[in-house]
Formats: structure tokens, sequence, C-alpha cells
């Protein structure tokens, strides 16, 4: 999945009031040419996933204090906006129909959370098509809250930074913030406090990582039930959280990138897979285990599955699992085993984005 950019003037437009450019990504569904200009912009709204979840401490307010590396990933749904200078209202169109397009829909409280900061009583058309499943511990919801910001923010002149965008959104979501991160963060708090670290994998100055760059390549295998995280850690024990620091755990990731990033084959054969299995922790894991035990057997058999992932871990608080490494091939079992006929199965490459530039191309 090679996100690639290209940039050019609009032959048509005598007049552009912002910059016009083309872009074309490669995503698992798709590959299309989007145009941005004047008053419309179509953009790439990505996933994320933790490659490490800790969660440090229960708060008094009833929320959880957390430690985690956030990582973006190419899998990720279209979002179209449109400013619509004359409306009084939002309107919101999705592809997916259970889900809501009122105002519990995070679009729709970043458009309002963003007309609040700025005092710009301009109002949008956002068309979503979805592709990133819900209830997956994915951040499909928050990444189209952050898109939304920073495309109300791009078709309004930029009024707001990126840091004050990232700063706003803590209070409609806690992993929203993450998404203004350059791809890589490591993330505390709620998970709005973020702290913008070299991704692990991706080369300096790329937008993506294939797995031919030095990256291990990922598969997503979720099940067709979702967990909601308010269960989840409900049901958290916090006995049996790991005890590792987190501080350890991002010194091992940077020390393994060191390492796969070498080119000898050899180098990356020697790779043991209990030296990333080992770092990636996810403390979420026990409950959704308890809640759901079929996911701990799944998580299981793609551990011991023919095709040789370097680590397997549960994303945020479910319920996809994230296979890294290895040929990133589905193993036989998810196809033959009648019980994971309706599994949602995908790809994936971690991305970063550059300073000035959302996600994608």
């Amino acid at each position: 999945m090679l996100l690639s950019r290209a940039t050019t003037t609009c032959a048509t437009a005598k007049k552009r009031i912002y910059p016009y450019f083309v872009t074309k990504k490669c995503l698992p569904s798709t590959s299309t040419h989007i145009c941005r200009a004047k008053n419309k912009i179509s953009l790439f709204s990505p996933s994320k996933i933790n490659l490490f979840l800790r969660v440090t401490k229960r708060r008094t307010d009833g929320y959880h204090d957390l430690a985690s590396l956030f990582h973006v990933i190419d899998l990720g749904d279209d979002m179209e906006f449109e400013l619509l200078p004359y409306s009084t209202h939002d309107i919101l169109e999705c592809s997916d129909p259970t889900i809501p397009t009122d105002g519990r829909n995070l679009v729709i409280k970043a458009l309002d959370l963003f007309r609040r900061k700025t005092s710009l009583l301009m109002y949008f058309r956002v068309r979503l098509t979805k592709r990133v499943p819900h209830g997956a511990g994915l951040g499909g919801g928050s990444g189209n809250a952050a898109t939304t910001l920073w495309a109300a923010n791009k078709l309004t002149g930029e009024p707001a930074t990126d840091e004050e965008l990232l700063e706003w959104s803590g209070e409609i979501g806690s992993d929203i913030s993450f998404f203004f991160s350059e791809g890589a963060a490591f993330c505390t708090g709620r998970g709005e406090i973020v702290q913008s670290i070299p991704s692990p994998f991706v080369k300096s100055g790329s937008e993506c990582a294939l797995d031919r760059n030095g990256a291990p390549p990922l598969l997503l295998v979720k099940p067709p039930i979702g967990l909601a995280t308010p269960r989840i850690f409900k049901a958290l024990d916090l006995e049996k959280r790991s005890k590792v620091d987190p501080q350890d755990l991002l010194d091992g990731f940077a020390a393994f990138g060191r390492e796969y990033n070498v080119s000898s084959k050899k180098k990356k054969e020697e790779q043991s897979q209990t030296n990333l299995q080992g770092l990636l922790v996810n403390d979420l894991e026990q409950p959704a285990f308890d809640i759901l035990p079929e996911l701990k057997d799944l998580k299981n058999r793609l551990i011991n599955s023919e095709s040789g992932f370097d680590g397997v871990v549960m994303t945020g608080s479910g319920s996809t699992i994230v296979c890294v490494g290895g040929d990133a091939k589905a193993p036989t079992f998810l196809s033959k085993d009648e019980k994971y006929k309706d599994v949602f199965i995908s790809k994936a490459n971690l991305i970063t984005r550059k300073s000035g530039k959302w996600y994608g191309c």
C-alpha cells in the first residue's frame, strides 16, 4: 500500500483562494484521485494501533491514566468536506447506515468544537466513506474527528495551528489528539497528552512504511463482535497489570526498530519472536479476554500459526488483534474454520505525515 504525493495547478481555476493539489492513495479497497479547491477538500482519515498500552493508575474522576505507544496505519476512511456559506447547520452523510450522523458523532462534535474555539460560524457538508470497523480499538472515529478539525481549519484559512487543534481535541475524545502528531507518539494521561517521537520503523522523511523499506507489515484480524471501551475498563483488574516500565518498552521498540531496519536478510531472520512479543504489552487484554475468551484463543492461534508473525497483540480496548511482521498472510485456519467466517481481515502498514500535511498523499 504505497502512498505517494504529486502536486499540480488547477488548469480551469483562474483565481485560487486555497492551494490546489491532486493526490493518489492506495488503500486496501480503493485507489482514488482527490482534488481540493476553494470550498471543498477530500482527505484520507487514518486509524491507529497501540504497539503497547500500559494502564498506570485509576484516577479519582473515574478515568484511567495510560502510557501507550500509538502509531498511525494506512487502514482508513475517505472524507469529503464542503464549506456551506449560507447554511445554519452541518450535514453529515455516512456510507454505514448503523453510524449516527447527528450530534452523537465525533465529526459533528469536532465541527461544534471548531466553531466554539474560533468563533467562526461556518457550517459544512461531510461525506464519510467508512472502511475502519467500529468497536475495533483502531480509533477510526477519533481519526474522523481529527481529520474533520484539520479540514475545517484549512477551509477557513487556517485560524488555528496544529498545536491548538491538538489541545482542543482532548475536550471531545481521548485519542483524537494523537493524530496531530506526525504519526508516532508516546501518549499519557487519558491519551490526550501527546509526545511526538520518531517512528521506530518508518524512515525519517518517509510517509509510509513497507516491509521492503525495513518496517514490518501488519495483519489486522477482528472478530465481528466489538468491545465497548467503558465495559473493558470496568472489568480491568489493576492487580493483573503488567509491571514493565513504559520507558523500557519505548527503549525496546527503538532498539528493535534499529535492528529490523538493517537491510541484511540474515539479520532479520535472527530477530526472535520473543524479542518483539515481549514488547507488545496491552493491559486491556485481561478484561477483554475475560469478557471474550474466544478472543484470547484467536490471539494464541495467530501466535502459533504458520505465518511466522514476529509478535501478536490486541490493540486499544479491542477487539482487533494486530499481527506484526512475518509474511503478513492470513493463516489458513481463518478461512477453514467455520467460526472465523465473518472475521474482518486487512493488511496494513505504519505511516507518518510531514509537518503541515495530512496523512495520505
